[in-house]
């Protein structure tokens, strides 16, 4: 047996996989620092969360990897890092002051707040011990947006809203960026970047939460190619989800009905994923026409249309959004990693089986023994160059491979007593737990192509 072999190999690993229950990631998520409540130690406050390192860690890996295929990959499509809070006449514009609100009610008795068209899933009121139900107030409009006063005086103050959406920065800076950075139509601008949502019911854990991040793209285009960069790019998010890892069976595109769409809106799709509570959108593509532009060009009394070098025409250019929720893809990620396997000797192990691209911690080091510490640093310190490393010293080194499974560490490096002759270490595999005798010399080489290959 090869040091620090593992003893069994997987039951049936052909059988596939039963999806977890989320109580079970719930856990995890805090126990190894992926996601947990925020203030915590406070009792937490609903429908904020924070990331710990491990979760991090997996949002920027995914994070990374957007801006590399939308923006660095593409001579089409720039960036930028628009402020939180806009002048708040961007909010008349968009439509949000009138109309982003969601109908609710209020008990009289306990005093809470529920949205009205989820009457039917409440229990009994928390105030009368479950012996009736609340007694509701009417429905009536509640902003979803937070509120944010500027300026250091109150009698001087000016009511502006923390973002509900990242994309309006976006539409607002569309004259200053296509001339600035020399783009002509077609071309997009990207953003990724915090938004808030007053939601009366945060739930599913970070899936509908008062604090989210978006990646989301803006296509600018000539009305006459509308629906085909609409159709090129409901094919290009899908393809991202899939390369990240997402099993195929648990990802669809969702076509919108006709009663779905914004007024606005000709055509919108949704990305779907399977989670343990039911189908649910990570990513929308919509064609938003030329509502937007035509919106701020009105209440700014900026002209946003563009005139073609070559035809003379003047047209307001066609918006063909892609609108990623970071967090939720997070929680996407999490949950088809997430899985439990029996091996044949009756034990279970917990395996987060991440694409390598997207795992938090790319390479564990871990020496045989204390012993032989100082040379294993040096290859912990070399690979660091490279990649996210853990480094793990403490315990049977069996129990320190079921660590890094849990957290889907995709290799692990151990180096034992052989290696000092032979300098050569043995690299176990996450899911297979097969195991190769590597030189050290060319163990770089050996992991970048198991990593950062295009398998």
């Amino acid at each position: 047996m090869a040091a620090g072999s593992d003893s069994t190999a997987p039951e049936a690993s052909e059988q596939g996989r039963a999806p977890v229950a989320m109580e079970k990631l719930v856990s995890l998520c805090a126990a190894r620092g992926f996601i947990f409540a925020s203030s915590e130690i406070y009792g937490g406050i609903n429908g904020f969360w924070d990331y710990g390192p491990l979760g991090v860690e997996l949002k920027n890996n995914l994070k990374a990897l957007w801006w590399q295929r939308m923006v660095r990959e593409r001579s089409d499509v720039v960036g930028v890092d628009a402020s939180i809070v806009a002048h708040p006449r961007t909010w008349e514009a968009s439509g949000h002051v009138d109309n982003f609100s969601d109908p609710m009610v209020d008990c009289r008795i306990c005093k809470k707040r529920f949205r009205a068209d989820q009457l039917d899933d409440i229990g009994p009121c928390s105030a009368q011990k479950g012996k009736a139900e609340c007694d509701f107030t009417e429905p009536r409009n509640f902003n979803l947006m937070l509120q944010t006063q500027i300026g250091a005086s109150a009698d001087a103050s000016q009511t502006a809203y923390l973002r509900p959406e990242t994309c309006q920065s976006l539409f607002t800076d569309f004259k200053r960026v296509r001339e600035s950075a020399r783009q002509k139509i077609p071309f997009g601008i990207a953003q990724i970047g915090k938004a808030f949502r007053n939601e009366i019911t945060p739930r599913n854990f970070t899936f509908r939460s008062r604090e989210f991040e978006q990646a989301e793209m803006e296509f600018f285009c000539h009305p006459s190619e509308r629906e085909k960069w609409f159709e090129y790019w409901r094919a290009e998010r899908l393809q991202f989800h899939l390369d990240i890892g997402l099993s195929p069976d648990r990802i669809q595109n969702r076509p919108h009905d006709d009663d779905e769409l914004a007024h606005y809106a000709k055509a919108a799709v949704d990305v779907d994923f399977h989670f343990p509570f039911d189908w649910q959108e990570i990513e929308g593509v919509h064609d938003r026409g030329d509502w937007d532009l035509s919106r701020h060009t009105e209440y700014s009394g900026k002209d946003l249309s563009i005139t073609d070098e070559q035809t003379k025409e003047k047209f307001t250019p066609m918006v063909i959004e892609t609108s990623m929720g970071v967090d939720r893809t997070c929680l996407a990620l999490l949950c088809d990693a997430l899985d439990e396997e029996t091996l044949e000797d009756g034990e279970s192990r917990t395996v987060m089986r991440f694409h390598p691209r997207i795992a938090p911690v790319k390479v564990a080091v871990l020496p045989l023994s204390k012993k032989i510490g100082e040379a294993a640093r040096e290859i912990d310190a070399t690979l660091r160059k490279h990649w996210n490393v853990f480094y793990d010293e403490a315990g049977n080194i069996g129990r320190r491979y079921r660590r890094q499974d849990e957290i889907g560490t995709p290799f692990c490096v151990t180096y034992d007593f052989e290696s000092e002759d032979d300098k050569k270490v043995t690299v176990r595999e996450r899911d297979t737990m097969n195991q190769d005798r590597v030189p050290i010399e060319g163990l770089v080489d050996y992991l970048r192509d198991r990593l950062e290959g295009d398998s």
